[in-house]
């Protein structure tokens, strides 16, 4: 079951619907304090302000966090990150976080042979690849599955019910009650922030998208506030406006869009702009040359597009993620709500596997089928790699709720695109479920696998505060045949 968090009343979270379409509050505290980070309290049922008066206009010059705009372009490209002179081809992460827990069992991993207690209430179906066979409420990802590839024998024994083990990447990375969380090492955004930077100048190299940062997002560790992601679900109000603009003020698209144009056309013209140094322009351009502004507006899509994705807070996140990486962000992490997927049985928040996982899997099952497609449609999944993992397994046994409890000792997770081949199944459970049978894996697999796709040298080093030089994948290598 999920650890209370400070701030927190797990209670609460069942009001946690979001909406990409109205604007909440934000403050400057928290663990990730940083860029645009906050800490976990109360939220609107929203998720963030894209469709009103231009929200990324807001952002002016202002600094976030102590950090200017052009400060932090100054920091991204002194990094080597997209603003240096070396050209590399775009490559880009999208990481579906499962927050609390998925099964494996009921749904990448299934075992009818089993005893119902063990092999759960759903039925297998067949999928496009033959021999593999997956949940029967995910038919969309069974007809695609040609597109996935399903790893079922990740050891998650290092990690606990947080974000922290698997979006570092690293064993090393774990939870503790007394000390720094996550021991320093830092997520794996984090070292794509650092590493690589941003795929287009003047978009943020890492966006996370959750209802709650505290608990499902791990920061940038002792790669320090620079690295944090930016809080694109709690962006709104954190930017001031450029001098002379009051979009609060201004009534209708229209008008902010006539008020815009004479504001850049002004700054276009002006010796004091042209004589700014690359990295205030730059600044200049994320807020007043609209790529920044136009990725984060979902309502410029099709309604049917946005159907297929679906209304709903992963289907939303998944699309913004899609509209996020497309415009040049590198790295995104996304997560439903907290915990949403901690089935320990019918008498906890979520639900046992029947009542609660059933709900929810064709949601699951929707969102990145409709994002793999569109990334396919739009030339994007080569470059784009795909990653819907949680913190560990399920209980080969369920309990007596109808549920299964928590289960480190194998956990299964999907991936698609990165030129990854499609139609594979990566190592093997025993017959139960509940133990690895053949190509055991680590987090550290994981982590080489994410950086090599990015051009990350899995082999290269971070210094940490004390000077002293620390791998980036701590006993990983590329998970093959993945790579």
């Amino acid at each position: 079951m999920l650890p209370t968090l400070p701030s927190q009343n797990p209670e609460n979270t069942a009001a946690l619907k979001p909406s990409i379409y109205s604007s909440p509050c934000i403050s400057g505290s928290g663990p990730h304090r940083g860029l645009l980070s906050h800490q976990f309290g109360p939220q609107p049922d929203s998720l963030i302000q894209v469709g009103r008066r231009g929200w990324m206009l807001q952002a002016g010059l202002s600094g976030f966090g102590g950090l200017t705009l052009p400060m932090l372009l100054q920091r991204t490209a002194a990094a080597g990150g997209a603003n240096d002179t070396v050209v590399r081809p775009a490559k880009s992460v999208i990481q579906i976080w499962l927050s609390g827990g998925p099964s494996q069992i009921d749904m990448w991993d299934m075992k009818p042979e089993q005893p119902v207690e063990i092999r759960g209430p759903f039925r297998p179906i067949s999928t496009s690849v033959p021999g593999v066979q997956i949940c029967e409420h995910m038919p969309l990802q069974a007809a695609m599955m040609d597109r996935f590839a399903i790893v079922r024998s990740m050891d998650a024994t290092a990690s606990n019910h947080t974000p922290i083990t698997f979006q570092a990447g690293n064993p090393k990375a774990q939870r503790s009650e007394t000390g720094r969380q996550g021991g320093g090492y830092p997520a794996m955004g984090a070292v794509a922030a650092r590493f690589r930077g941003a795929n287009q100048p003047g978009m943020p190299p890492w966006v996370a998208l959750a209802d709650s940062m505290v608990a499902d997002i791990y920061g940038a560790g002792d790669l320090g506030q620079t690295y944090e992601p930016l809080d694109g679900v709690r962006i709104n109000g954190r930017f001031s406006l450029p001098k002379g603009i009051e979009v609060p003020r201004l009534q209708d698209r229209d008008h902010l869009r006539r008020e815009l144009d004479r504001f850049r056309r002004s700054q276009d013209t002006s010796a004091g702009y042209q004589q700014q140094d690359r990295f205030t322009q730059e600044a200049f351009d994320l807020v007043l040359g609209g790529a920044a502004q136009r990725a984060f507006d979902v309502t410029q899509e099709p309604v049917e597009v946005r159907n297929r994705y679906g209304r709903d807070s992963l289907g939303e996140k998944t699309l913004l993620a899609r509209r996020l990486v497309e415009a040049g962000v590198t790295f995104v992490t996304l997560s439903d709500a907290w915990g949403h997927w901690d089935h320990h049985g019918d008498e906890v928040k979520w639900g046992g596997i029947e009542k609660g996982l059933s709900p929810m899997l064709p949601i699951l099952d929707r969102g990145i089928t409709a994002l793999v497609s569109d990334l396919e449609q739009r030339g994007l999944l080569e470059s784009t790699l795909v990653l819907v993992i949680g913190e560990f397994g399920r209980s080969p046994v369920m309990t007596k709720t109808a549920g299964r409890d928590h289960w480190p000792a194998v956990m299964s997770f999907l991936m698609a695109g990165g030129g990854l081949p499609g139609g594979h199944v990566v190592g093997a459970t025993d017959r139960r479920g509940g133990a690895i049978h053949e190509q055991p894996l680590g987090p550290g697999d994981l982590a080489a696998t994410i950086f090599q796709h990015l051009g990350i040298d899995p082999a290269g080093h971070w210094t940490n505060p004390a000077g002293r030089p620390v791998p980036l994948v701590e006993n990983g290598r590329p998970i093959f045949p993945l790579s």
